[in-house]
C-alpha cells in the first residue's frame, strides 16, 4: 500500500472541488496585437508600465505542464494574442459556460422545472383511494423545504390517507449512478442523476464524540427542516484506511468510516446513490408531519396517469444558471444538459451520448471546433477543449449580452492574496478546476466599458496520471499547484489591461 499524507481539514469539510498545448517554458505567444498606448491620463497607465513578459510570468509560476490562452475584443473577435489556442486540455467546470448557453438556447431563461404529486384515484372523506405518485421533472435545485411545502399542500387538496401505494417516478431523465465512475466514492460532488433529485443527492452526515462514542446522524436537511433518513446508514469501524467504503444495500446506500479520522466531531455531504427513494422517503416524513399517513415508496417504472394534486415549480432557468456558474455544482449541469438534450428530440440515455450532442450544437453556433465534451459538467477528465473554442463561444454569446450577466465576479488579488477592491480591471467568468488543471475563461472589463473575451487553460497531464484513486480528493502538492496556476491567470490578465485597454 502507498504512503498517503491525509489532511483532516478537507476530509471533515470535503472538497467541493491537455497534452498537445504549448509548453509552459516554450516559445513566446503565437499571436500579439500592440495597441498604441495613450496619455498619462490614462486609468490604465499603472498597468501599461507594469506590463511584463508572457516567459517572465511562466517561468514565475514554476508550474510545469502546458499553458493555452487565447484573448480577443469581445465585440469584434478580433484575436488580440493566443498560445496554443488550437490545443485540447482539460475544460473542467469551464464546461459549465458551454452547457449554460445550450440550456438558454434550447429551453429558454423562462424555463421552470416540475415536481408533481399525482392523485391515481378519487379522494373520499380524506382518503385517497388509489395511489399517490411523487413525480420527478428533473428540478436540479428541489430541496426538503421545498417537499415540505408540497406536503403542506397535499394536506389542503384534502387528502389524510393514501388507500393505495406511495410511488416516486424519476423517468423524466436517465438513471445513472455517478457523474464519473473513476472518483472515489464518498465525493458528495459526485452524486447520482435521476429525474427526481433531492438536496443535489447529497446526504448529511454529522458526528459528535461523548461520553460513551460517536453520536453520528444521516439527514437530509435544508434551512428549516432536517429529517433523519434511513435510506443511507453509517457504521463506525476501527481501522485507519480507507477512511470510507461504501456498499450498495438491498434499500440503500451502506457507508463505514475509520474511527481515527473523526477527532471530536465534525460533518460531511455524501451522495445519494438512490435519489427517488431519497426524495421518498423524505417525503413520507414530512407527509407524517401534516398528518398523512403514506406508505413506504416504491418506484414506478411507466409514466403516471392521474390527476395533478400538487405542482412545484422551480425558480426560472435563468436563475437557476446564475447560481450553476456561482457554486459550480456539477448535479445542476448535468441535469440541464441532459433536459435540453430531451427537449431537441434525442433520447441520451447516458452523459457522453447527451454530451455529444451538446457539441454538435456548438458548431451550429461558433462552426467547426475541436472540442469533444463526455459530460456537462467537466467532472469526467475525458473531455477535451481549446481556448480558442472557448472564446469563439463567448464572443458569439456576448454580442447578445446574456452570458456576462450570469458569470461571477472575479476579484484580482495582491501578492498576500488579499482583494483589490480598487482595481481597474473587472472579470466576469468561471474558473475550472481538477487535480493539476486550473482554467479561466469569460470577459475582462477596462475602466471605459472596453471588454476582452478570454480562456486560459492550464493543465498537468503527467502529475494527474500519478494521482491514485483513494488521493483523488486532496493529492499532495496539488493546493500549492492551483495557487501558483491562479497567480499566473491573474500576471496574464493584467498584461492584457496594459496592452490592450483600449
Amino acid at each position: 500500500m502507498s504512503k498517503r499524507r491525509i489532511s483532516r481539514r478537507s476530509f471533515i469539510l470535503g472538497s467541493a472541488l491537455g497534452a498537445c498545448a504549448a509548453p509552459l517554458l516554450a516559445r513566446a505567444p503565437d499571436r500579439s496585437i500592440r495597441p498604441v498606448l495613450r496619455g498619462d491620463a490614462d486609468p490604465l497607465l499603472r498597468l501599461k508600465n507594469a506590463v511584463r513578459s508572457v516567459e517572465e510570468l511562466i517561468r514565475e509560476a514554476a508550474l510545469g505542464g502546458r499553458l493555452g490562452y487565447s484573448v480577443a475584443d469581445a465585440r469584434t473577435g478580433l484575436v488580440l494574442e493566443a498560445r496554443g489556442p488550437g490545443a485540447p486540455h482539460p475544460p473542467a467546470s469551464v464546461t459549465k459556460i458551454i452547457t449554460a448557453l445550450y440550456g438558454l438556447d434550447t429551453l429558454g431563461a423562462d424555463y421552470r422545472f416540475e415536481t408533481r404529486l399525482i392523485a391515481m384515484g378519487p379522494i373520499e372523506e380524506g382518503v385517497l383511494r388509489g395511489d399517490l405518485v411523487l413525480a420527478g421533472g428533473g428540478d436540479p435545485v428541489l430541496d426538503t423545504d421545498m417537499l415540505a411545502t408540497m406536503a403542506g399542500a397535499l394536506r389542503q387538496a384534502g387528502v389524510r390517507k393514501v388507500g393505495g401505494n406511495f410511488f416516486v417516478h424519476a423517468g423524466a431523465l436517465p438513471r445513472i449512478r455517478a457523474i464519473d465512475a473513476g472518483q472515489p466514492d464518498h465525493l458528495g460532488y459526485n452524486p447520482a442523476i435521476s429525474g427526481l433529485n433531492l438536496n443535489f443527492n447529497r446526504v448529511h452526515f454529522e458526528w459528535r464524540r461523548g461520553g460513551k462514542g460517536y453520536r453520528i446522524s444521516m439527514d437530509a436537511r435544508a434551512r428549516r427542516f432536517r429529517p433523519e433518513v434511513a435510506i443511507a446508514s453509517m457504521k463506525i469501524v476501527d481501522r485507519k484506511l480507507p477512511i470510507y467504503t461504501y456498499s450498495k444495500g438491498p434499500r440503500g446506500d451502506l457507508w463505514t468510516v475509520a474511527r481515527s479520522a473523526l477527532g471530536k466531531g465534525g460533518s460531511r455531504w455524501l451522495p445519494v446513490r438512490e435519489p427517488a427513494l431519497y426524495a421518498g422517503e423524505v417525503f413520507q416524513i414530512l407527509a407524517r408531519g401534516e398528518g398523512i399517513a403514506l406508505p413506504a415508496a416504491k418506484l414506478l417504472d411507466g409514466a403516471p396517469r392521474g390527476r395533478a394534486l400538487v405542482v412545484h415549480k422551480s425558480p426560472p432557468l435563468g436563475d437557476i444558471l446564475r447560481d450553476l456558474l456561482k457554486f459550480s455544482t456539477n448535479l445542476t449541469a448535468e441535469v440541464i444538459g441532459l433536459t435540453a438534450t430531451r427537449a431537441r428530440g434525442v433520447e441520451a440515455h447516458d452523459l457522453a451520448r447527451s454530451a455529444e450532442e451538446m457539441g454538435r450544437w456548438l458548431a451550429g453556433r461558433i462552426g467547426k471546433h475541436d472540442s469533444r465534451f463526455v459530460d456537462h459538467s467537466g467532472l469526467e477528465p475525458g473531455s477535451r477543449a481549446s481556448p480558442s473554442d472557448i472564446v469563439r463561444a463567448l464572443v458569439h454569446e456576448g454580442s447578445r449580452g446574456v452570458l456576462p450577466g450570469l458569470l461571477k465576479d472575479i476579484p484580482l488579488r495582491d501578492s498576500r492574496g488579499r482583494v483589490l477592491k480598487a482595481h481597474p480591471l473587472k472579470v466576469r467568468a468561471k474558473t475550472g478546476t481538477l487535480n493539476f488543471v486550473s482554467n479561466l475563461a469569460g470577459y475582462l472589463q477596462m475602466p471605459d466599458g472596453n471588454m476582452l473575451a478570454f480562456a486560459i487553460f492550464i493543465s498537468d497531464s503527467a502529475r494527474r496520471a500519478e494521482i491514485e484513486r483513494d488521493d483523488r480528493e486532496n493529492p499532495p502538492g496539488a493546493r500549492g499547484w492551483n495557487k501558483r496556476a491562479k497567480r499566473l491567470q491573474q500576471g496574464l490578465m493584467e498584461r492584457w489591461g496594459g496592452l490592450y485597454g483600449i
